[in-house]
């Protein structure tokens, strides 16, 4: 379930109490403490290949765009 879609549920089902509670308690997506996916990009928020070494928190793709910028070279 994406985030928008229980956004949507929340709006249609606001008026009735016990399944609006029922909803809140099951569906919504919590806040995680560890794992993948609390390392995203924070350029385009993507969780997977992700550079968190000298404090980038880039993924892959998006550090090979903005590297020569933050001067980085590339060898070889």
């Amino acid at each position: 379930m994406t985030t928008s879609h229980h956004t949507k549920v929340l709006k249609q089902i606001r008026n009735k109490p016990a399944k609006y509670e029922k909803f809140l308690k099951h569906n919504i997506p919590r806040e995680r403490k560890f794992g993948r996916t609390t390392k995203k990009c924070r350029r385009c928020g993507r969780t997977a290949a992700h550079i968190k070494k000298y404090g980038l928190n880039f993924c892959r793709q998006c550090f090979r765009e903005v590297a020569h910028k933050i001067g980085f070279k590339k060898y070889g």
